[in-house]
């Protein structure tokens, strides 16, 4: 993409154009586009597997985790529990998730993946391999070791901020 037609891109702006009110957090607003670019990469990518942005995070929890109560996922994604609610509305229409109720507590509803979300598990990550390659390009090992690093320990700053209290996953 050229100069002349990142700066008429909405999604990518100027890295020296810093907001007035953010000039004092430069390094926050960095890691807030940077995020918000990860995301629209990661849902392009996605789009050919049939899933937004998000969608695959959920997928990856209940492949790993099998079949779990829809507090605990709403709890663990830590997201809305009408988003998570909505997301997995659209993911049982597809047939990728099933719900039914938890024969320990039937006030409570179990999720787990299907059979049928097998054949996405292989999609989504291939498409994270790539987004993985496409973020880190131009990065050589040390780098992007150095990166993973610095951003664990600013994880580890920002998440009992974010949980207010509650242990940090």
């Amino acid at each position: 993409m050229t100069t002349d037609a990142r700066s008429q891109d909405p999604l990518c702006t100027e890295l020296t154009r810093t907001p007035g009110a953010a000039r004092g957090g430069p390094i926050s607003h960095a890691v807030s586009r940077v995020a918000r670019l990860h995301r629209v990469a990661a849902g392009r990518l996605l789009r050919a597997t049939g899933l937004y942005a998000g969608q695959e995070i959920l997928m990856m929890h209940l492949w790993n985790a099998g079949a779990v109560r829809q507090s605990e996922l709403i709890k663990s994604l830590e997201l809305d529990p009408s988003t998570v609610t909505k997301m997995l509305q659209r993911l049982e229409q597809a047939g990728q998730v099933r719900r039914r109720p938890d024969p320990a507590d039937r006030r409570a509803s179990l999720v787990e993946a299907t059979e049928t979300s097998c054949a996405l598990h292989e999609a989504v990550e291939a498409a994270w391999n790539d987004l993985e390659e496409k973020t880190l390009t131009g990065l050589t090992t040390e780098e992007r070791a150095e990166l993973a690093r610095l951003l664990n320990k600013v994880e580890a700053n920002l998440c009992p901020m974010a949980t207010e209290g509650e242990e940090c996953p």
